[in-house]
């Protein structure tokens, strides 16, 4: 099964009405992130981990996901340490657009997507799963993506 590594913040960051949101409330643009990502995995057979920097707040619920906050450390180093702890590196699909986060995840063997890429799919709504389009073919995928 797919395990989806989501930086929460970096989402944020590349979602014009969330990163707006997060200015005047942070609780609520992580809230409404975890409803977008529960309602878009709800039918996937994957797994979910949602990173965020910091302590929790108020408790969020979110379905088919795990959220991870990373207290006194960054969310970067608990990213890292969940993809460390997997013995199944080539089924996780890492989404950042931290350089540091992606290159560590592909030296591990994970497969990628930018926060941004990501963001553009969930806006997309297409019917293809991102997951069946990482995996059938990177190169194409991307192509498709930027209409090139």
């Amino acid at each position: 099964m797919l395990h989806y590594i989501l930086d929460g913040n970096n989402l944020i960051g590349q979602h014009k009405q969330l990163q707006h949101l997060q200015k005047s409330n942070k609780q609520s643009s992580r809230e409404k992130l975890a409803f977008i990502i529960g309602n878009y995995f709800a039918d996937k057979k994957v797994t979910v981990s949602l990173h965020f920097d910091g302590y929790p707040k108020e408790s969020i619920k979110i379905l088919k996901a795990k959220i991870i906050y990373s207290e006194n450390k960054t969310a970067d180093d608990k990213i890292k340490y969940e993809i460390e702890q997997s013995s199944t590196t080539a089924k996780i699909i890492v989404v950042s657009s931290d350089n540091n986060i992606k290159e560590f995840a592909r030296v591990c063997g994970c497969k990628v997507l930018s926060s941004l890429d990501f963001i553009s799919l969930l806006n997309r709504r297409k019917n293809d799963s991102i997951e069946k389009k990482v995996e059938d073919n990177d190169v194409e995928f991307y192509k498709k993506l930027f209409n090139e």
